[in-house]
């Protein structure tokens, strides 16, 4: 670029006054040091035309004509002061410019004569000519005519310093001229071009981290958005505001541009658009280990909210996130708050209820809200406190779970307390051991349900107590013990049983109408255990909101005290019987007989004891348990002589008996449901005695098998021969020409390929015979009981069998298959 022109000499004006004006200008400046390096921006100006016209511009409303000459010989001398070298001014540049001037003829002693000061016209006069005579290029000569042409030249020069930085990478530098070409727009009322080079000014500011000079160009942003009605922009500029440190604005400003976005974002806006305000309002996990559930469990998270906002700020809505950390398939889960939540400045602690997840880690996302009608997004973490501290979060380092699920595992079991069985009929204590595991069973609801032939008895207390004292057989003065009402079928567990294996105690009663058989001594005792059980379904509802749910169903046993079985000790030359009664113990407990007597069915009488006594009168007799005890009866048959018919009943064996047990062992003695109850209980067994078989209406008779040896898996042919004794007429119609048979086998031993039961014709007439055959397949080897003949509509008392009693057959292995044989 050339240097300016020197002037080479003050113009020539007509003679109408002015030459002595014009002489007067010159002494001044020639005079005056300061012309030359006077520095209206206190810094050394920059040596290009158009940053000097824009330094001018800016200070233009104070520029006289002394300041125009000055920066136009600064500029033509390079910057350099008297000397050259230096761009400061002298010292005696920091003399007071003279404030006035006086004119008067020149003289030997005063080259110039100062008799008047200047009128502002010569001034302006001076000035006009000295430029003219400074600056010979028309062009530039031209914007310093008018401020117009000033500022239009000004646009021109600095539009294109800022085009050559810009197509130099020298960004910053041609961003910085945007700025400058912004302000001039924005004074000119272009606010739309001012404020898209504003936005490039700011992103620049912004990006270095600049916040000092975003803070002097920001405002100006917002204020060409307001003015151009970009609700969006200028939210967004307002979060920026706030966003910047809060001690480049005052407390008043800050809290105005927070009325600026509460305003906005209560009113209609016309294009919402969600807002981000990552930069004003963050978010952190709070201190400490993650937040850990089992699986299925609902909780209540705790997050840290950082607010930029100088006063509180209402927010009608907010969420959060949750992202998986090792599964991308995932998706994302928003935590939603439920109520109106109120931002104070600084730290906040939220809590937001949190359902179910899955197993996994979990971090945050993003948190969304609602301010009014605007809808506000952030996903950046809190920086609030140092590096070394858990509040520091960073995007360089990996985010921190704030949540843990748990893989699925047990977390409470529940056990029958007692295995063996209990008394049928009767209130017994049915214990359950409730243990958690590694979980809290505060609150936790029990639900009980029996099933069929079971009955809880309600009116009754529930009982819980401390597992650890129910193991030790001495009783603990101090130990943890509650009777709760079960109401509806379920009970609340208390507090102290949330953390330790505690045992429930409920009465049940087993009922069932049947009364006990007993069975021939010659027969073992066969307990059906299908019975005797009986079904608990139980429900646990525990966590912190009842989420969790164990189901169990809990088979019981239940029995009678004894097992009846009877048999004839002896046969006396008078016809006397001596009955024995076999009891044998089915509880783990000890019983303690009190009385005994039996009512003998038609057909039989005591003997010498009326009342039904035993002979021996050893009472109270104790039992122990699974032990065996006898009773022993006189008895004979009575005479049957003018009755039509003989009616066959039971003997009924009666026993008053109590019970010394433990509820933690089994069967023990019953509950009682009011006080003053005796503890004396009566069991009663049902005794089949059979008449000798003196007069049988219908023999039956195995027959032999046609081959001696029988072998496993081939076929046998089982045959009886049933055939009648006397004729129908002197008999009862029980023994009709048509005859009802069953076969009875065990499974385990026979298969049977044929008819099992039907009906067979057998004549009326004395001596009549048929023959019942029947095939079946031995299913084992050895010595085993083949399948048996019955007439169920004949009685047993008039059937005579051949064999008498139960007898047994010799079975073969199977023969060896020749493909197992080895040559020899």
């Amino acid at each position: 670029m050339l240097p300016w022109p020197k002037p080479a000499s003050w113009p020539v004006v007509p003679a109408d006054g002015s030459a002595e004006i014009l002489a007067k200008e010159k002494m001044i400046l020639q005079a005056n040091p300061r012309v030359k390096h006077f520095n209206i921006f206190r810094k050394p100006l920059p040596l290009e035309p158009s940053l000097l016209l824009r330094e001018a511009n800016r200070r233009r409303a104070s520029l006289s004509v002394g300041n125009v000459s000055e920066l136009l010989d600064i500029h033509h001398n390079d910057g350099s002061g008297p000397d050259g070298n230096s761009r400061f001014p002298s010292n005696r540049a920091n003399a007071s410019f003279m404030s006035r001037t006086y004119s008067g003829p020149a003289s030997a002693e005063n080259s110039v004569s100062l008799d008047r000061p200047m009128r502002l016209s010569e001034i302006y006069v001076a000035a006009e000519h000295a430029l003219k005579q400074t600056i010979s290029d028309p062009n530039l000569l031209m914007p310093l005519s008018s401020l117009q042409e000033f500022e239009k030249k000004y646009m021109e020069l600095t539009k294109g310093a800022a085009d050559n930085y810009h197509r130099s990478w020298w960004k910053r530098h041609g961003v910085v001229l945007d700025g400058e070409i912004a302000a001039l727009l924005f004074k000119n009322g272009n606010f739309d071009l001012a404020a898209k080079s504003y936005e490039k000014v700011c992103a620049l500011y912004a990006g270095e981290g600049w916040q000092d000079l975003l803070a002097e160009v920001l405002p100006d942003l917002a204020e060409c958005q307001k003015i151009l009605n970009d609700e969006a922009g200028y939210l967004s500029s307002c979060v920026r505001l706030l966003s910047l440190d809060s001690g480049l604005f005052l407390n008043k400003e800050r809290q105005a541009f927070q009325s600026e976005v509460v305003r906005l974002a209560h009113s209609e806006m016309k294009n919402p658009v969600p807002l981000d305000v990552s930069s004003l309002i963050t978010f952190s996990g709070n201190p400490g280990p993650p937040l850990e559930l089992c699986d299925g469990d609902p909780g209540i998270l705790s997050v840290t909210i950082w607010s930029g906002f100088p006063d509180d700020i209402t927010l009608e809505s907010l969420s959060l996130t949750l992202s998986a950390s090792f599964n991308v398939d995932e998706g994302l889960k928003a935590l939603k708050s439920a109520d109106p939540l109120i931002l104070k400045p600084g730290r906040n602690v939220i809590t937001l209820d949190l359902p179910p997840q899955k197993p996994g880690s979990y971090v945050l996302g993003a948190l969304t809200g609602q301010i009014g009608h605007l809808r506000f997004r952030s996903h950046s973490f809190s920086k609030g406190g140092p590096a070394d501290t858990d509040d520091f979060m960073s995007y360089e380092k990996p985010t921190r779970p704030v949540l843990k699920v748990l893989n699925p595992r047990p977390l409470v079991d529940i056990t029958a307390a007692v295995s063996s069985a209990l008394l049928m009929n009767e209130l017994q204590w049915i214990g359950l051991i409730v243990k958690p595991i590694d979980y809290s069973m505060m609150g936790a609801v029990l639900h009980i349900d029996t099933g069929p032939g079971l009955k809880i008895e309600e009116s009754h207390m529930i009982e819980i107590e401390d597992h650890t004292n129910y193991s030790k057989s001495s009783v603990n003065s101090s130990r943890r013990f509650e009777q709760i009402l079960l109401e509806s079928g379920k009970i609340e567990l208390p507090n102290w049983a949330s953390d330790i294996t505690t045992v429930v105690w409920f009465p049940v009663r087993a009922i069932d109408d049947r009364i006990a058989r007993g069975v021939s001594a010659v027969s073992p005792p066969v307990q059906n255990m299908v019975d005797g059980m009986r079904m608990i379904a139980l429900k646990l509802e525990f966590g912190a909101f009842r989420n969790q749910i164990f189901e169990r169903t809990i088979a019981v046993h239940f029995t009678d005290p004894l097992h009846v079985s009877t048999r004839v000790a002896d046969k006396c030359s008078d016809g006397t019987l001596l009955l024995q009664v076999i009891l044998h113990s089915q509880v783990k407990a000890a019983l303690r007989l009190y009385d005994a007597w039996l009512d003998l069915q038609a057909g039989f009488v005591h003997v010498g004891k009326v009342d039904g006594r035993p002979i021996s009168s050893s009472f109270p007799l104790v039992i122990s348990p699974s032990s065996t005890a006898g009773l022993l009866f006189t008895i004979q048959l009575a005479s049957t002589k003018g009755q039509d018919e003989v009616v066959q009943t039971d003997s009924i064996l009666n026993i008053k008996y109590g019970i010394l047990g433990d509820r933690s062992t089994g069967a023990h003695a019953p509950v009682p449901v009011e006080s003053g109850e005796s503890e004396e209980l009566l069991f009663k067994s049902a005794l089949t005695l059979q008449r000798p078989i003196l007069d049988p209406c219908v023999a039956v008779g195995f027959l032999p098998f046609s081959s001696d040896c029988l072998r496993v898996g081939q076929l046998v042919n089982m045959r009886w021969r049933v055939e009648r004794l006397k004729n129908l007429e002197e008999n009862s119609s029980s023994c009709g020409d048509e005859v009802l048979y069953e076969v009875e086998a065990n499974q385990q031993n026979w298969m049977i390929a044929g008819r099992k039961r039907g009906h067979v014709s057998l004549s009326t007439l004395q001596g009549s015979r048929i023959e019942i055959t029947l095939t079946c397949v031995p299913l084992v080897s050895g010595y085993i009981r083949p399948p048996h003949l019955g007439l169920p509509d004949v009685g047993d008392a008039n059937i005579s069998c051949n064999p008498a009693g139960p007898h047994l057959v010799c079975v073969l292995p199977p023969t060896l298959s020749s493909s197992y044989c080895i040559p020899v």
